[in-house]
């Protein structure tokens, strides 16, 4: 049997946790915003509509990241109380 290679134990903000729920929030939540949003703009072509998709969707993340990672840290801190 192998030894394992690494263990870890971390300690404050986990962020593997962070980047898994970002990425699975941004795709639930972020996909109907800019499906809404792409509705009160005119895209008249597939390269408008992937551009509008990137901009929206990169202020999606970004929001979400952070959101995401201050319920990590405030978790955080209470659990090391």
């Amino acid at each position: 049997m192998p030894e394992p290679v690494e263990t870890t134990t971390p300690e404050g903000v986990d962020y593997g946790w962070v980047m898994q729920t970002t990425f699975v929030v941004t795709i639930l939540v972020g996909a109907p915003i800019v499906a809404l949003a792409s509705t009160a703009v005119d895209l008249p072509t597939w390269g408008a509509r992937a551009e509008f998709a990137v901009r929206v969707g990169a202020v999606v993340w970004l929001l979400t990241a952070l959101s995401v990672f201050a319920y990590a840290k405030r978790n955080q801190d209470q659990d090391q109380r």
